[in-house]
């Protein structure tokens, strides 16, 4: 008779914007296909180059209240008080009930909702090098309007403020050792 897998491990990936956790998710999505990423419901505007249902499920407000209303998501917060996004919990379930380790990254108010949600999770708070790197970050990728940079910024800064939150933080300084980092702390093996 066969074993059950192993307990998977929740992960939370969280930090300020502009720090890069698209940038080293994409590299642990790439280098480590055993780990699991959940594809997040939003209510805002795909930018070019997203696909429904590979980068998110692109939903109007009234669908995603309605999967609010039915305590479908795991997580979910309106951010940067304009658009929201969503964990379903249905999808993090299955993947952890099959023993395979999933990777959530989100943002600080999700994250603590996980938290209350799933106590075991572990929290891992993506920090920048420096604030200037911060800025730079985020004004050189040039997705937003100044307007909102400047949103964006004094929400990094309430975020930052939050790091003593999570179990562990980890530099973003060089993409692939911060991904490798992450990884480790997953107890994912190489």
């Amino acid at each position: 008779m066969a074993s059950a897998p192993a307990p998977a491990k929740l992960t939370v990936l969280a930090g300020p914007t502009a720090v890069g956790k698209g940038t080293v998710s994409a590299y642990i999505r790439q280098h480590y296909p055993e780990v699991w990423f959940s594809v997040s419901a939003t209510t805002r505007a795909p930018r070019p180059g997203e696909e429904d249902g590979v980068h998110y499920y692109f939903v109007s407000d009234q669908d995603f209240q309605q999967m609010v209303d039915r305590q479908e998501m795991l997580e979910w917060a309106t951010v940067h008080q304009v658009n929201k996004y969503g964990t379903i919990r249905s999808k993090v379930e299955e993947q952890l009930a099959a023993g395979r380790p999933v990777l959530l990254e989100i943002d600080l108010q999700g994250a603590r909702q996980v938290k209350q949600a799933m106590p075991e999770a572990q929290l891992i708070f993506l920090a920048p090098p420096s604030w200037d790197e911060l800025v730079r970050r985020l004004i050189g990728r040039g997705t937003e309007s100044e307007a909102e940079q400047q949103t964006r910024l004094a929400t990094a800064k309430v975020e930052l403020a939050a790091e003593a939150e999570f179990d562990y933080t980890v530099v973003n300084e060089k993409v692939e050792l911060a991904a490798e980092e992450i990884v480790k702390l997953m107890g994912v093996k190489r």
